[in-house]
C-alpha cells in the first residue's frame, strides 16, 4: 500500500519532486486556507490509494522561495512535475473525484 503524503521545504524540494523518478502533485498550502484544509483529505487519500504519484504538501508561509519561484498567486495551487518540470497545474480547491479526473495520466484510474 501506498505511504500518506508528504512534507517538503524549500531545502528539500529538489530531492523530494524535482528528482522524483515518478510523477509528483505538490499541494502548495498555508494553515489559513479554508478551502487548503478542504482538499487536505482527499489528497491524503489519493496518496494512499496511488502509489504511481506522490503527493507532496508545502506550506507557503514557512517555504516562501519555491512558492515565489513556481508563481503561485493564490492557493490551494496543485501543481504535478514529471521529470523536474510542471506539466500540470490545478488551482482551487475541488472534490476527490475531480482531482482524480485531473490527475489522469499520472495516476492509474479504476474503471
Amino acid at each position: 500500500m501506498a505511504g500518506a503524503t508528504v512534507i517538503a521545504t524549500d531545502a528539500d524540494f529538489e530531492e523530494k519532486v524535482l528528482k522524483s523518478e515518478k510523477p509528483v502533485l505538490v499541494d502548495f498550502w498555508a494553515e489559513w486556507c479554508g478551502p487548503c484544509r478542504q482538499i487536505a483529505p482527499s489528497l491524503e487519500a489519493i496518496a494512499t490509494e496511488h502509489d504511481e504519484i506522490t503527493i507532496v504538501k508545502l506550506n507557503i508561509d514557512e517555504n516562501p522561495a519555491t512558492a515565489a519561484k513556481y508563481g503561485v498567486m493564490s492557493i490551494p495551487t496543485l501543481n504535478v512535475y514529471q521529470g523536474g518540470e510542471v506539466v500540470k497545474t490545478i488551482v482551487g480547491a475541488k472534490p476527490k473525484a475531480a482531482l482524480l479526473r485531473d490527475l489522469e495520466g499520472y495516476i492509474e484510474t479504476k474503471a
